[in-house]
């Protein structure tokens, strides 16, 4: 499947290891390369703010989606153009999702954490159809991996929701993953209760 444009979930926090931020930048230069464009949280901070910088710097499209309260506290990058302020998270969230080809997961918090599992949720349910690659740097999703894991093995998903992600560990699985993956349809709903 060819790729355009992508979501990327990741932290905003500028106190992570440094790996995290190598990791960031060099998935941006890959997604730039390629010509993919991307949609992020808008931050100018943390990883969100690493992705930008990059993208920014050589060249890329990318959009930041953002709540206007986070942009009343200067939360959003000055150098991304392209923005769009919505009036909740909810809305944000919605946005994300909407006329992209696939989503990436990088290491993040609660917030990251919360929209990979919504997306995940929505997938399930067939509302959300595209690929979902969840970057592994450092083990870091490893706990994440064994839950959703258990989630199937204790039956509370089918072991067909494991099609539902792909969890890499280096940058270069991203985009080959991303254009590679499972195909997934609305017809999801139909299984979604694991009757």
């Amino acid at each position: 499947m060819k790729i355009n444009k992508i979501c990327i979930y990741c932290a905003s926090s500028a106190k992570v290891d440094n790996t995290y931020f190598d990791e960031t930048e060099k998935l941006a230069k890959e997604l730039v390369k390629s010509k993919i464009e991307i949609v992020f949280g808008g931050g100018a901070t943390g990883l969100m703010g690493k992705l930008a910088d990059t993208v920014i710097e050589n060249g890329g499209k990318i959009k930041g989606i953002m709540p206007k309260f986070m942009a009343d506290v200067e939360w959003a990058h000055k150098k991304v153009t392209d923005f769009e302020f919505t009036d909740t998270m909810h809305e944000r969230k919605s946005r994300f999702l909407e006329n992209i080809d696939g989503l990436v997961a990088l290491p993040g918090g609660s917030g990251t954490l919360e929209e990979l599992l919504e997306a995940i949720t929505l997938k399930r349910l067939g509302q959300f159809t595209k690929p979902i690659i969840i970057l592994n740097t450092n083990g870091f999703y490893n706990p994440l991996k064994e839950m959703l894991e258990k989630c199937v093995s204790e039956n509370f998903m089918s072991e067909r929701h494991l099609q539902m992600w792909t969890f890499v560990d280096k940058v270069e699985d991203v985009i080959p993953n991303l254009e590679n993956a499972e195909e997934w349809n609305k017809g999801a709903i139909k299984f979604a209760t694991n009757k």
